[in-house]
């Protein structure tokens, strides 16, 4: 699992994987990035991020509040082609997304003023690697109706590794066989579920993929514990 410790001391060039160095930011780049998206920090109420997929369950920074919460106007959509991490640019697989349209329910996380910058620094080198993500301002409603400002990392559909079909049959295959240094693909798929279930979310483009994830790995684990020996049928 990505740690704290992990993420401060990598080098994004190779402790991901092999990532093409014309898609890579250098950290330069992702501090303009940082400090372009804190200018256009809308009031100075305090900074939540909003998290739908692994920062859910391995957020890494620190927060001082968290509370379930719902982001309208955007989806969770495994949009993105991943070539690191959980995968490689041979066995791509696919990571989560937000994408316009619907809403999401997830996680608020209230970042602490004193530490801000540190946090969002290190936020920056985890979601901005190859800027897919398009760091966005928005409001989200926490429980009892409370209305925050927070960040959403929203998909770039110009960036080049973004992908419009999301049909489970067509991605369901990609996330059952990719792997890569952060582990498989189809683990962040399950941890996924059992973070939605731990706070009684539901998602409906997570049910039919899940089925099918499951479907694949099990079938390929039947094979592997029966192969066929290459003997020829009775007739």
């Amino acid at each position: 699992m990505l740690t704290r410790d992990f993420l401060q001391k990598a080098d994004c060039k190779t402790a991901f994987g092999i990532i093409d160095e014309a898609l890579l930011l250098t950290a330069e780049q992702r501090s303009a990035s940082l400090q372009n998206t804190l200018s256009r920090r809308p009031d100075n109420s305090p900074v939540w991020i909003f998290g739908y997929g692994s920062l859910m369950w391995n957020p890494i920074f620190e927060a001082d509040k968290v509370s379930p919460a719902t982001l309208m106007g955007w989806h969770r959509a495994f949009c993105l082609r991943l070539t690191a991490g959980r995968g490689t640019a041979t066995q791509p697989g696919r990571m989560l997304a937000l994408k316009e349209g619907g809403q999401t329910t997830g996680l608020a996380f209230r970042l602490p003023e004193e530490k801000l910058h540190e946090e969002l620094e290190l936020l920056w080198k985890r979601e901005m690697l190859t800027g897919c993500y398009i760091p966005t301002w928005t409001e989200l409603r926490l429980e009892e109706d409370e209305k925050v400002t927070a960040l959403a990392f929203v998909m770039d559909p110009q960036h080049p590794f973004f992908e419009a079909d999301t049909r489970s049959q067509i991605i369901a295959p990609l996330i059952a066989c990719a792997s890569g240094p952060l582990g498989t693909n189809a683990q962040y798929l399950f941890a996924l579920e059992q973070e939605l279930n731990n706070y009684g979310m539901h998602d409906e483009c997570m049910v039919e993929l899940v089925k099918h994830v499951r479907q694949l790995l099990q079938a390929r684990s039947a094979i592997n514990r029966h192969p066929f020996d290459g003997s020829p049928l009775a007739l």
